[in-house]
């Protein structure tokens, strides 16, 4: 009886290991330069107190990612083609340049993380944003799907550099997981504002597109749903984990020190550094490149795939370029137009893209959450597959509050905000400085290993 129990185990398994890659690689991702920014500065400015926002947001992810992973599995076919097929050309051309827009602005905003995070390590961006870019359209241009996949699942083993460097700040564990747990408010503008771009910066519209259109391409079966359903899981608890490690390390931290205003990753990095030592500023800095790099080859990647099947066009990454000339060439103009943006912008004009990006994700989900909803609980589409009526009250749940978070947002951006509370100029490091940080970061990551061992 035991040795079918594990036989049966193993096999679940390998059938899990074999559908794992879109939600994982998907809900990762979704910690990109501007999710790091906006998880530091709620630790940096409020401590512990936005933490209980993650497990609502948490389920919201969950429910609204796998809705697509099962549409993809169901239908065969991805969210931006099935729009096409049953709204039309029209709306359907109205919303793939709608989200270009916004994509554009998130892959400038990627190529700006990669930089900034460099910068705390001593590289130029003139250096650092060419490679990177050659870098991410060499993988997935040359690459197949499979490969590609592999790539970026080890892309997301680099995430535990935001454990580590949270450990390394030595936070009250206790507290955190109170306030994990118990929901705390504060009514005033700043608050509020942080806490709109802690629900907004989780939950992309690209999200929803990728996520269906990789299902779809890795060609997972109707009978392999539930291992797809936990891959979703899977992949966005580990997501938001990463975003609690962030923002408690921030909190233990730079809120600690009440010098709580960073304008980016890199601030962070740099703030940690004489807070929780070099190793801890070093690994922060490591994991805001991954993230972004990571990023940058995923975004523009989603951009092509929704785009070219809302205009029925052919795409994938298992097509050769001159199969898919389209494709490829959609997402070669916005790597090389999102590193130009960033290697001749201003940083201040940056960060006006970056903010903008936000904006225009957060208007646009309600609206594929809505054509997602129309979708999904029609049953000549689905069949047995429909949404229950708990995915039904959380999806649409989240699609008013993301409504009306909207507005607020929209509203509030015509507004001036007040005046942000500014702490001591830190300068960039030397490269003797770069070297330091490495050295000490990769004697930590020893001395664990050994611990382990």
């Amino acid at each position: 009886m035991n040795q079918q129990r594990l036989r049966r185990l193993r096999k679940n398994l390998l059938i899990f290991l074999a559908v794992l890659g879109p939600g994982i690689i998907t809900a990762n991702v979704d910690n990109d330069a501007g999710g790091i920014l906006t998880y530091s500065q709620a630790g940096a400015s409020y401590g512990f107190s936005l933490l209980w926002t993650l497990i609502p947001i948490t389920i919201a992810l969950i429910v609204v990612q796998e809705m697509v992973a099962r549409m993809g599995v169901v239908t065969g076919k991805g969210l931006a083609d099935l729009i096409r097929e049953e709204y039309g050309f029209r709306a359907t051309f109205i919303l793939m340049g709608l989200l270009l827009a916004a994509n554009f602005s998130n892959t400038v905003a990627e190529f700006a993380g990669l930089a900034s995070g460099m910068s705390v390590l001593g590289v130029s961006r003139y250096i650092v944003v060419p490679l990177g870019a050659a870098l991410v359209w060499g993988l997935v241009v040359r690459g197949t799907y499979r490969v590609v996949e592999k790539v970026f699942l080890v892309a997301c083993l680099f995430y535990i550099a935001y454990p580590l460097s949270c450990f390394l700040a030595h936070p009250n564990w206790a507290e955190a997981l109170r306030r994990t747990v118990v929901p705390s408010f504060h009514f005033d503008y700043q608050y509020l504002y942080m806490l709109i771009g802690v629900v907004g910066t989780t939950i992309a519209p690209w999200m929803q597109f990728y996520q269906q259109a990789s299902t779809v391409e890795k060609g997972i079966k109707v009978k392999d749903l539930k291992y797809s359903r936990w891959d979703v899981i899977v992949g966005c608890t580990i997501t938001d984990a990463v975003a609690f490690f962030i923002i408690v390390a921030c909190a233990a931290t730079i809120y600690a020190s009440g010098h709580r205003d960073i304008h980016s990753g890199a601030d962070a990095a740099l703030a940690l550094r004489p807070l929780a030592g070099r190793a801890a500023g070093a690994l922060f800095a490591f994991g805001l490149c991954n993230a972004s790099l990571f990023a940058a080859s995923i975004l523009p990647l989603a951009t092509a795939y929704y785009v070219c099947e809302g205009l029925g066009l052919e795409s994938g990454l298992d097509k050769r370029l001159p199969e898919a000339p389209a494709f490829y060439s959609l997402y070669t103009g916005l790597i090389f137009l999102g590193a130009l943006t960033v290697l001749f912008l201003s940083e201040a004009k940056q960060i006006s893209i970056i903010l903008l990006s936000q904006v225009a994700n957060g208007v646009l989900l309600p609206l594929v959450l809505i054509y997602m909803l129309r979708l999904i609980n029609r049953p000549d589409l689905m069949g047995a597959h429909c949404n229950s009526r708990f995915f039904n009250y959380v999806a649409w749940i989240t699609c008013v509050v993301m409504i009306v978070l909207t507005v607020f947002l929209t509203v509030t951006s015509f507004f001036p905000q007040p005046s942000p509370r500014v702490g001591p100029a830190r300068q960039g490091p030397s490269r003797e400085a770069f070297v330091e940080d490495f050295l000490c970061a990769a004697r930590f990551l020893a001395s664990s290993a050994r611990s382990t061992h």
